[in-house]
């Protein structure tokens, strides 16, 4: 994504300009170019030096340690704990991943071209910290993941599978023609309901989408603790996220043991040809796994859900929206009631749910999905956020069809299917 992706404001766009030093970063226009080149130009430099970007780790840990150098660890009176406290447990990590992490280390030698060096132990500290403290970025629009950041303060919140906060991202705003107008980009934590005085802020470090026992094996790979919470310890939901189809005819033991092992094989085939860009193969696998699951799986069952999603997903790309729409009403049935209702992951569904309705057709059902994700991302992301404000445009925009609609049903979907037309024609 670094060629689709600007490396100052995190927009994503089809034409972008790129660096003429280093031929790696790109950017909207020079307006961006500038506003980032204090934090690029010694990154520029090494790129160009060594010929080629390294893994984002590599440049994430010597952006760290130039930020460490130039600032002496503390960057602003806010900022609580300084970089080199966190925690790295290098010392916890399978033989594995530290080999990886000596790789990593050896490739920062390579790369690094600071005047002052530092120790193979202080460099491998910081890939040990970025292993368990970094924060995935996404783009401007908040819908995919497009790197990774350390922020020191956010390390300091613990966890909880059903937090009390969120974290998000705000790229704030470089939309002005001048980089002094522009607002900074900034990490926020933002609490998802009401917090009483003297209750600790906690945030979600996996996916709530997962097991109780999966999310704990996922925490004590990834960050070395043993999640004790509540969801946890009482294993909160997963019987809806293993449940069986209701009915008067219950399934079988065998019969539900079945269909899971079928499902988890087809899950990874969907995957494969996911990435591979094979979409209509992934249409027909997702179609033979839901038949296989029908009246044995419930829908809040998490295969049938990674089905429903898979296939909302690739038939909302090949423009099949009728389908798609009936595949995502399906799935965010399911998420909502698996997860918190300020969930952010909940609220991209909804919103994309509701997007895919409307193109369909459906406007009815697409406004109220539209409404309701709305409703959900001026809590986990606020209202200055890119996305809701893209959100309420649509909002704006359905509530002003939907009227059309009310009024002369003949007229919306004869001025909807020229329009369809003509989009075909361009």
């Amino acid at each position: 994504l670094a060629t689709q992706v600007c490396h100052s404001c995190f927009r994503r766009q089809a034409k972008l300009h790129r660096c003429t030093q280093c031929q790696f970063a790109h950017y909207c226009d020079r307006t961006c170019q500038t506003a980032c080149w204090d934090e690029h130009k010694q990154e520029c430099a090494a790129i160009k030096k060594c010929g080629k970007a390294p893994h984002e780790n590599v440049r994430l840990a010597a952006r760290v340690l130039w930020r460490v150098h130039k600032d002496t660890g503390v960057v602003s009176d806010s900022q609580l704990t300084s970089v080199e406290q966190l925690e790295d447990h290098v010392a916890d990590l399978p033989a594995e991943e530290l080999q990886q992490l000596n790789t990593h280390v050896q490739d920062f030698l390579h790369y690094w071209c600071g005047r002052k060096q530092f120790s193979t132990e202080d460099i491998a500290h910081i890939f040990g910290i970025i292993r368990c403290n970094g924060f995935s970025l996404s783009d401007q629009r908040g819908l995919q993941a497009v790197g990774i950041g350390i922020f020191p303060n956010l390390c300091l919140v613990n966890h909880d599978c059903w937090p009390n906060c969120t974290v998000i991202l705000n790229h704030g705003n470089q939309s002005a023609l001048s980089s002094a107008l522009h607002s900074q980009r900034r990490i926020e934590l933002r609490a998802l309901c009401k917090v009483a005085e003297g209750e600790e802020l906690t945030v979600s470090y996996v996916d709530f989408l997962n097991l109780s026992a999966e999310r704990q094996q996922q925490l004590k790979q990834r960050f070395h603790f043993d999640c004790s919470c509540q969801h946890c310890s009482q294993n909160i939901k997963d019987d809806l996220m293993m449940a069986v189809a209701d009915g008067d005819a219950k399934p079988s033991a065998e019969m539900v043991k079945g269909v899971n092992a079928f499902s988890k094989e087809h899950l990874e085939k969907i995957e494969k040809c996911r990435v591979q860009g094979d979409y209509h193969q992934v249409v027909k696998l997702c179609s033979e796994c839901l038949e296989k699951q029908e009246n044995v799986l419930a829908d809040t069952h998490l295969y049938k859900l990674r089905v429903l999603s898979a296939a909302s997903e690739v038939l909302s790309y090949l423009h099949r929206f009728s389908e798609a729409a009936e595949y995502a009403r399906r799935m965010v049935e399911g998420y909502t009631k698996l997860y918190h209702p300020n969930n952010a992951q909940l609220g991209l569904a909804i919103m994309r749910a509701g997007i895919t309705h409307w193109h369909a057709g459906q406007i009815e059902a697409g406004h109220s999905m539209i409404c309701k994700a709305f409703a959900i991302l001026m809590v986990t992301h606020g209202p200055n956020h890119a996305i809701t404000r893209d959100l309420e445009v649509m909002r704006r925009q359905t509530e002003t069809e939907l009227k059309v609609f009310k009024e002369n049903k003949q007229e919306y979907q004869t001025s909807r299917e020229a329009a369809l037309k003509s989009q075909t024609a361009a």
